[in-house]
């Protein structure tokens, strides 16, 4: 895993101090990643350096067009130059696209960014998705409620994660199916 500790410190110089909580949680999705990545066999470094910079779109610096799964896979190829399946992973994590369509991105998001629709992306989204944001493990059921909470009813994400949640699930499912079988 020689390249992990390029995105861990990549993920901490954009968020920590900016962004605090966002970094606690990016740290706990980073662990989670690692302590799952068996599963994804030879992918397993790539799971994880997509873990730690899941989120790095949050940044401020990063910030153009709103959306973070877009604005960190746009540095992430633009400045970082990293390869593409990191970049279309961080891009697509946790069913970016219905959000990017809501948001009127879902185009840009596609275009640039084709989903690599694979089990390393359910395990992403299932690190992510089983992560507070304080960083903590959680389920999927605690973490949309913490999130419709936060958002509130009617919010753009509260309603993009409802619409999103049967595809959550099934790659929830999916990875806790292949922990059970190993």
């Amino acid at each position: 895993m020689e390249h992990v500790p390029w995105a861990r410190d990549l993920a901490g110089r954009l968020l920590a101090e900016p962004l605090p909580v966002r970094w606690a949680h990016v740290q706990g999705v980073g662990q989670t990643a690692e302590d799952i990545a068996h599963v994804v066999g030879d992918d397993a470094e790539l799971l994880v350096r997509a873990a730690w910079l899941h989120d790095i779109g949050y940044a401020p610096d990063l910030n153009k067009a709103g959306f973070h799964p877009l604005d960190g896979a746009r540095y992430l190829r633009d400045v970082e130059h990293a390869d593409e399946r990191l970049v279309r992973l961080v891009a697509n994590h946790s069913c970016a696209l219905i959000e990017a369509c809501n948001r009127g991105l879902g185009a840009d998001l596609a275009g640039e960014f084709p989903s690599p629709a694979d089990f390393v992306l359910d395990a992403l989204t299932f690190c992510d998705m089983t992560t507070s944001p304080t960083g903590q493990r959680v389920d999927l059921d605690q973490r949309l409620e913490e999130a419709f909470q936060r958002y509130g009813d009617g919010h753009l994400v509260t309603r993009s994660l409802t619409e999103a949640r049967p595809l959550l699930e099934g790659s929830v499912q999916r990875v806790r199916a292949a922990l059970d079988s190993r």
